[in-house]
Formats: C-alpha cells, structure tokens, sequence
C-alpha cells in the first residue's frame, strides 16, 4: 500500500524514492509486525483469558505440561493478523506470488483455527479428523499449484543445494512434489510446536534464510552469480518473509518459557504452510530439509515411533515422539531441550546459506 501511495510522490519529494527498494520495505515489513504483535499480544491473551479459551492437554504426554492445561491458545491469529497486515502494507500489490501465498496461509489457518475450536469446545484433543485435514490442505494446495503453474516462466525444474548442474524438470508431476512440500511442512510445524517456543524459534531463522534467497532469485543478476534459479516476481516475497519474521519474533515475546500464549494449529498448520510455499515459489524446496532441519527430525520421529511399533508389535525406538519429548522423558528441562533445538536450527540456517557460494 506504502509503495502504491508514496512512490508516485518521489517528485514532490525525493525522500519517498526509498519505498522503491525491497530491501527497505522489508525491513519495513519485519518491524512492523513485530510492533503490531508487541502491541496486540497482552489485548489478545487476556480477551483469550477472559473467554476461557485454553490450551487442552493430553492425558497421556509429559506430566511437566499438566500445568499448561488452560494457558490461552489460538495465538496463531494475532502471527496472522500481523504477517497480512504488514506485508499489505509494505508490498507491491500487484504481486501475484505475494497473494498466492497469503491466500495457502490464510487457508491452512481457517483449517488450524476450526480444529483448535472444537478442541477448545469439546475440552478434549480431538479436533478434526486427520483424513478430514489432510484432504483440506490437499485442496488448497492443489488449486495453489495450477495457479502457480500459471505464473510466466514457471520453472518446474528442481535445485539441489551443493550440485549445481543437476536440474532434473517434474514437468506435470510438479503439483504432486509441491503438495508434499507444503502439506509436509506444515504438518511437521504442527508436530515441532508441543514446547514453549519450540517451533517458533525455527520458523525464525527459517524464514530469516528464505528471505535472503527470495530477495536474491527475484534479481537477475545476483541469481546467474550465484547459480540460483531466477524467478521474476521473487524480489516482492522478501517482504513477506520480513512480515513473517517479524511476527514470529514478536510471538516468541510471549510464546517463551514459560509460555503466555500457544499458537494453536491456526498458527502451526499456517506457518508451516507459508514456509513450504516460498521454498517451492523461489525453487529452493529441497533447500528446505536443510534449514528446516528441526522440523524434519520432528516429523520423521513421528513416522518412526509409529512404524516400528506397528512393525515390532508395540516396542520404541523413542521414549516419546515427536522427538522433544523423548528428551523430556531423559530428564532434560523444558528450557534446555527448547535452547539446544534452537542451536541445531541456527547451525542448520548458516549450512543453507553456505550454499549459495558451495555449488
């Protein structure tokens, strides 16, 4: 909206010339909706509060998270009010990339906030059936696709970090590979956020990562140095990724140990969802096992546990899955287990950033 309205006006004064340049408006973008966070969070978890909208917990998890049972949910929300809002504000409007993705977030979080409300209302963890949410994300991400594979000059070739001559192109099995990428992502979100800033922190560096490489593939020149793909339009995803960013930093704010507010699946399903997206827009998908390591190791605990209990009639490899709670059931506190996930995820976004000169 800022660039729409002030850029014409750099005439009447040459201060507003700034509005042109992305990497302003994305600055814009990440500080924006941290303040709007900052300043909404304390209004959102008291009216939360008041209405009794708590978190529910499951009888059968760590005996340390009985004491969440309660503790305000649904703050995924107020992360989404604060990434539409601000990228609105600070993007270029006439970016078909920036409405696809906010439309595949904002749907995967209608899927998150209808099952947080009937878990909240029913005081149970039952919400929507698995079947029931894996056929709704499927939807929005099969009409996301096509209208993705709309876009001019679509490339349906993959990258591979580190091997920079190997392009194998999906052609029109692309939508299949981006609907596990996204519906992947999401739900491997979903499953890291079980501790206090668990999957938030993560999603910070993450996005921080994507918007590097979105702001790098969306100019030309920077892209054919770096061996990148070059997507025309990426440039204005950087601002999403600020707005992304920052939201989730100001989230982080109340989401810390010990915990004001959860995000809910409205906020899990979402993010994971927008994550998945920007690494299949800005050709950077298998980029996403790396600095999304975290939630990898979370998603791929689960399928695990789950397979060798089925395959070995009732033994673990884990004490618990997903994987943060095998460490809890060692002993570890909730504040070290969450710290040391953060490191991994640190560690694993400068792996990402390295290659973009290891090719």
């Amino acid at each position: 909206m800022f660039y729409h309205f002030l850029v014409p006006l750099h005439n009447v004064f040459s201060g507003f010339n700034v509005f042109r340049y992305i990497t302003f408006r994305c600055i814009g973008a990440i500080v924006t909706a941290f303040f709007l966070v900052a300043f909404l969070g304390p209004r959102f978890i008291e009216f939360m509060r008041q209405r009794q909208l708590g978190q529910v917990i499951r009888e059968d998890g760590p005996e340390s998270h009985f004491s969440k049972r309660g503790v305000p949910t649904m703050g995924g929300l107020l992360i989404l009010f604060a990434i539409a809002a601000s990228t609105l504000l600070w993007v270029n409007l006439t970016s078909h990339l920036v409405w696809l993705i906010l439309g595949v977030t904002l749907w995967f979080g209608g899927i998150g906030a209808i099952d947080d409300y009937r878990k909240i209302s029913k005081n149970n963890s039952i919400g929507l059936s698995a079947r029931g949410k894996l056929l709704l994300q499927t939807l929005g991400v099969l009409v996301g696709g096509l209208l993705l594979l709309g876009e001019p000059r679509f490339d349906t070739h993959l990258s591979f970090p580190f091997l920079k001559n190997f392009r194998p192109d999906l052609d029109g099995f692309y939508v299949l590979f981006a609907l596990l990428v996204i519906v992947g992502c999401s739900n491997a979100v979903n499953l890291t956020d079980g501790l206090d800033g668990l999957a938030i922190g993560p999603t910070v560096v993450t996005s921080g990562v994507y918007l590097l490489f979105s702001y790098l593939a969306g100019h030309a020149g920077l892209a054919a140095y770096l061996q990148i793909p070059y997507v025309p339009g990426a440039g204005e995803v950087t601002v999403f990724c600020g707005a992304l960013a920052g939201s989730s930093l100001g989230f982080l704010w109340f989401n810390a140990f010990p915990a004001q507010v959860f995000m809910g699946d409205v906020g899990s399903l979402s993010l994971g969802a927008a994550l998945g997206l920007v690494a299949v827009i800005i050709k950077q998908e298998i980029l996403l096992v790396i600095v999304g390591g975290v939630f990898v190791m979370e998603a791929l605990s689960v399928i695990i546990q789950v397979g060798y209990f089925k395959a070995s009639g009732g033994k673990r490899v884990f004490l618990m899955a997903p994987f943060h709670h095998h460490f809890e059931k060692k002993g570890w506190q909730e504040p070290k287990v969450v710290v040391r996930f953060w490191i991994v995820s640190i560690i694993l976004g400068l792996t990402a950033l390295a290659t973009l000169k290891l090719r």
